[in-house]
């Protein structure tokens, strides 16, 4: 059980204040309002709790160290190590968040309903478990839920196995993102950029030495990022191991709503049960069912890993994957080709897709094939140790058969969610049968006891940061008696192109669809970057911002889209204000800061409806 003391804190303040510094440092200097958890309070505790004045002289002049500390519960219950920090909770505000609804038109508290104790409740029943809290899925989001819970003092452990790809390529512990994903695919789109920067560097009077062309060592990148990957692995692993956390390097199935089974590399089983249990597994690319996919094509799940230049490249696919990926490559100097059936950038603003499209192919040398789909992939040459193969692709654009060779065949068409082979059937959790993926509603699934985070999740943004606030704001509704939830709605998010794309919120068409023609304006605008390479002229036809407003609502912005240098770090700076509720006389009223790309934000003057053409804006006014 979870004792709760709240009694006479404020008397109890100059005594309690040592203890919990000990612990934990609050947010706030006073302890006047805060509820404090303990788990499994001692006898020395409880008479603590209950003492009276001389009692508690007694114990503060003798020092904290006459209570037992052993007495507060963690997790393995042998650590030398101090004990899990104790969570404090503020009366105040303590279960709800101000957050702004999906429109931005209103402020609201997400919370969940006090009638509502499956969600809510820290209390579990230790002795019929192995674990209060199991964690299938060694992603971003599971890590950061399990160490959150075990700092709130239940028992954890996290399952997590990689299944290698149709070639070999396997990972370690930290999910997509920091192995195949975000981290490795930054640090490629920066090699990419470094490319460009040599090329700028020349307008300022850099020369190259012996005026030579530049060079790329794919081998060199790929070692450096994959040492990075590596130090980050290991970073994982201690960092569990830090808060008691029971790491099982092993995949794991449900049994039924509390028990697991799990077997390692080496065929080592283990069956544990937990009170409560979260999946986690996220979700890996799809092969196109055509000959050839799985035997000679790769995935994102490859490439950051690949141990010899990929050479001539195809990407199939106009997801953000394929177009980052095409992008560094061609950066990278490679040939480059992506090869679309429909649209790009499914679900992201189309006119900011037709942006980047052109860019990348007027400015970044990368070949679109539009309106086709692979049907053959077969082999010419085999891949050798350092050298690509040779593969012959069959496609069908608009009904006529086209064939062309290239060195890697990437795939970037989708995801599947990693949950047909982990036993929710037989735990009882359903799922979306189109897509796999889980229904929860506060990520908790139909069995009570069963949640699920991060990209499994049916409807939900499949972004590493999405997963980890979601994971931590569960662990602490599981396990210390919070409300809040994770607001799903303005979530900022970036693609990065070569040119990059960032957005928050309401894509054009979606804003026209939900309030109509007549009530949304667009305040748009080019402009030319400073950030990098002004003098070559580099992006002036392609840097592009603009705010979509909502009229019925004194032009409140329900989306901010930006095409250009570091537009993750514009987005990310006035998401804060989006989901504040900003108004477009609130970003008139901001001053920029000068010279940047972020304040063409502060200056759109020019309305599509006004039909004017777009200029770049003069410098300095």
């Amino acid at each position: 059980m979870i004792g709760t003391f709240s009694t006479s804190v404020r008397t109890l303040s100059p005594l309690l204040s040592p203890l919990l510094r000990h612990y934990y440092r609050p947010p706030t200097t006073s302890l006047s309002n805060h509820k404090v958890f303990f788990s499994s309070p001692s006898k020395a505790l409880r008479q603590f709790i209950q003492a009276d004045r001389a009692f508690l002289q007694r114990i503060r002049s003798s020092g904290v160290s006459t209570i037992n500390q052993s007495s507060l519960r963690y997790v393995s219950g042998t650590s030398s190590k101090m004990p899990p920090p104790i969570f404090p909770i503020p009366d105040e505000r303590a279960n709800t968040v101000a957050t702004t609804s999906s429109d931005a038109s209103a402020s609201v508290h997400h919370q969940i309903s006090p009638q509502s104790p499956a969600k809510t409740s820290p209390v579990v029943d230790g002795d019929k478990f192995d674990y209060d809290f199991v964690v299938i899925g060694g992603g971003s989001g599971g890590l950061a839920a399990s160490k959150e819970a075990s700092r709130l003092g239940a028992k954890v452990a996290v399952f997590d196995y990689v299944q290698p790809t149709p070639i070999g390529t396997k990972w370690g512990l930290g999910g997509t993102c920091v192995n195949v994903g975000c981290i490795p695919k930054k640090m490629m789109h920066q090699a990419s950029l470094l490319g460009e920067a040599i090329e700028d560097a020349k307008s300022y009077g850099w020369e190259l030495a012996g005026g030579g062309d530049k060079k790329h060592n794919w081998g060199a990148m790929v070692q450096s990022i994959q040492d990075f990957i590596h130090s980050l692995n290991w970073k994982y692993k201690v960092a569990l191991r830090d808060v008691n956390v029971s790491y099982i390097n092993s995949y794991a199935k449900l049994i039924d709503k509390n028990h697991i089974h799990a077997v390692n590399a080496k065929g080592k089983e283990v069956t544990v049960s937990a009170a409560k249990i979260l999946i986690a597994t996220g979700g890996r690319p799809k092969y196109p069912e055509i000959p050839g996919a799985k035997e000679y094509g790769i995935t994102s799940d490859d490439i950051f890993s690949l141990q010899y230049p990929p050479g001539k490249t195809l990407c199939v696919g106009a997801s953000y994957v394929s177009l980052e990926c095409a992008g560094f490559l061609a950066g990278l100097g490679f040939d480059t080709t992506v090869m679309v059936r429909s649209i790009l950038l499914r679900g992201f603003d189309q006119d900011m897709a037709e942006r980047i499209g052109r860019a990348m192919e007027e400015s970044h040398h990368v070949k679109f094939i539009r309106g086709a789909v692979p049907s053959k992939i077969e082999e010419i040459e085999p891949r050798q140790d350092g050298k690509a193969g040779r593969l012959r692709v069959t496609s069908t654009q608009n009904g006529k058969e086209i064939v062309e060779e290239y060195n890697t065949v990437l795939f970037a068409v989708g995801r599947d969610a990693c949950t047909s082979t982990i036993g929710l059937e037989k735990a009882g959790v359903k799922v979306n049968p189109d897509s796999g993926k889980i229904n929860a509603e506060y990520e908790q699934t139909n069995v009570p006891n069963i949640y699920a985070i991060g990209d499994v999740l049916d409807g939900r943004p499949e972004l590493t940061p999405v997963a980890i606030q979601a994971g931590n704001k569960l662990a602490r509704r599981l396990f210390a008696g919070s409300k809040v939830v994770y607001d799903y709605e303005m979530v900022p998010t970036t693609v990065f192109t070569p040119v990059e794309y960032g957005c928050i919120g309401l894509a054009e068409e979606v804003a026209l669809k939900k309030y109509g023609k007549d009530n949304i304006e667009v305040y748009h605008g080019r402009y030319r970057p400073v950030t990098t390479r002004p003098i070559a002229g580099y992006g002036e036809e392609h840097c592009y911002a603009k705010l979509i407003c909502n009229k019925l609502d004194d032009e409140r912005v329900v989306g901010l889209h930006v095409l250009g240098p570091n537009a993750g770090e514009i987005t990310q700076g006035f998401a804060l204000g989006m989901r504040l509720g900003a108004k477009k006389r609130d970003f008139d009223d901001l001053t920029g800061i000068h010279p940047t790309d972020a304040e063409n934000f502060v200056s759109l003057l020019i309305t599509r409806s006004s039909g004017v053409d777009l200029s770049l804006p003069q410098c300095c006014g």
